[in-house]
């Protein structure tokens, strides 16, 4: 793996991003210089300075503490909706791609009919019968992006059941669960784990999304997007409450797109020749 990110730079560049984002993250109680919900009303919109790097907001927040604590609502969401999706897709796949026959065609279809819906609007719709949460927002999130990793897995097991291997567990007599989960799965990790990567980036693009609207995390827990949020209503004499959020957002989407394009490449070995 090492040697592939030597020979791959903008998979070690996305590689270096996810790092950096994952480690602000997580250590951003101990990096944040200011608590990020501290209003000091005599510090309202300064602009960025040694004192406050990123400037401060409408109620004299600290925007670089608030950006440390953001990295960490993204990284929860994009992971645990991601883990969902996963988790749903997978079983799904499993028993289309394994079983076939009737339940591949019950399966396939429920996904087709709901791949029918633009999912950003699919999740506002479930959203306006909730309570706009974090937890929520992950659930949501994570329910409504299952079909891709169901039919990439569908995909991988139609073609590994002709398998040597396979037919040979079969005439054994080796149970289905077994045969899936010992023989099966493992074979198609490659596919999922770059269909996980960029699916993160997806999941932090849509919670921004939503957050901006005001149907995501709330206020005052600190998120790009309703960061992005206020630095609109101001845009015109507080650039940079807009500007550092947004800058956020697109280096993390940036890096975890071009991981999983590397990713892709290593696990492809049509992309390989």
């Amino acid at each position: 793996m090492l040697q592939t990110l030597k020979s791959n730079p903008l998979m070690l560049t996305g590689a270096m991003i996810v790092v950096f984002v994952a480690t602000i993250a997580i250590l951003a109680p101990w990096l944040a210089p200011y608590d990020p919900d501290h209003i000091v009303i005599r510090d309202m919109l300064l602009p960025p300075s040694a004192e406050h790097w990123c400037g401060t907001d409408t109620l004299g927040r600290d925007v670089f503490s608030r950006l440390l604590y953001g990295a960490r609502i993204s990284l929860l969401v994009g992971l645990v909706a991601v883990g969902i999706a996963l988790l749903v897709g997978t079983i799904l796949g499993a028993i289309a791609g394994y079983a076939g026959g009737i339940w591949d065609n019950i399966i396939m279809r429920w996904t087709d009919m709901v791949l029918c819906f633009p999912t950003f609007f699919l999740i506002l719709a479930v959203i306006a019968f909730l309570e706009p949460s974090i937890w929520n927002i992950m659930i949501i999130i994570g329910l409504t992006s299952w079909m891709g990793v169901t039919r990439l897995l569908r995909a991988e097991f139609l073609s590994l059941r002709e398998r040597e291997f396979v037919l040979a567990a079969k005439s054994i007599g080796t149970p289905p669960l077994r045969m899936v989960w010992s023989y099966m799965l493992p074979n198609a990790m490659g596919p999922l784990l770059v269909s996980a990567v960029l699916g993160i980036a997806g999941a932090v693009l849509i919670e921004s999304g939503l957050s901006f609207l005001g149907l995501g995390v709330q206020p005052p827990t600190a998120s790009w997007g309703n960061m992005l949020t206020e630095g609109k209503d101001n845009i015109q004499i507080a650039w940079w409450l807009s500007v550092y959020p947004g800058l956020a957002i697109l280096i993390t989407v940036l890096g975890y797109n071009l991981l999983g394009e590397g990713l892709r490449d290593v696990f492809d070995p049509k992309l390989k020749r």
